[in-house]
């Protein structure tokens, strides 16, 4: 069961009945999006909303998003996912990883890394499995995040060595052919008079970012571990 309205879609998860929602781009807060230099807003055949944000070029990296607590389902733990996919000139993603949180408003919320790039992802594995000694003796070098740039190792991006974050979340392929990363989670007990509050930011870096097209944020039920 699905209905759309102009920035949300709203359903019913199939196996438990729960609700979930969609947060469409245009619902969303995206820093420079009303400036075409940095963002620009397509329709893609593909997405279940009229427009789309695709980033053109930034060097910040801000998103954030709210729903109501009291429009999810009690009882419930709900995660939050990104959903994306990657325009021709994706770069920039690969390093540092971005920081996301997802809670209450005004409480302190749990931070994770997530990675929009499998393969940029599993470079950096492979790359931090190079011994060091290896690494400076033949000037090892690995894919930078603008394309055909480079950074020296140790240290991918100009970072201290040992402080990439192995165990960053990274984005998968849906079922609809979008990608998705999740965000983080939090659970609904009932009549929570306040927002949860979804963020993505990569602030830090300083590395431009191009080619990455945002349908929205997915709030879904999602079992406990």
């Amino acid at each position: 069961m699905l209905y759309d309205i102009a920035f949300q879609s709203f359903s019913l998860d199939k196996s438990s009945g729960k609700k979930c929602f969609m947060l469409a781009a245009r619902d969303l807060s995206i820093v420079w999006s009303d400036t075409p230099a940095y963002w620009k807003w397509i329709p893609l055949p593909e997405s279940r909303f009229n427009l789309v944000a695709e980033l053109v070029m930034v060097c910040w990296l801000e998103i954030r998003g709210a729903i109501k607590a009291s429009m999810l389902s009690p009882d419930t733990n709900y995660a939050a996912y990104l959903v994306f996919t990657r325009k021709s000139g994706f770069y920039g993603f690969d390093h540092p990883p971005a920081e996301t949180s997802v809670g209450f408003s005004g409480q302190e919320h749990k931070k994770h890394d997530v990675q929009f790039d499998p393969e940029g992802a599993e470079e950096i594995r492979r790359a931090r499995m190079v011994p060091r000694w290896m690494r400076r003796r033949f000037n090892f070098r690995q894919p930078g995040v603008m394309g055909e740039a480079y950074h020296h190792q140790p240290g991918i991006g100009g970072q201290p060595e040992g402080e990439i974050n192995t165990s960053a979340r990274i984005a998968k392929r849906r079922a609809d052919e979008w990608m998705e990363v999740e965000l983080g989670e939090v659970f609904i007990t009932g009549g929570e008079d306040m927002d949860v509050e979804i963020s993505l930011l990569e602030v830090k870096g300083g590395n431009w970012k191009s080619g990455l097209a945002i349908e929205g944020i997915e709030i879904r039920p999602k079992e406990r571990k």
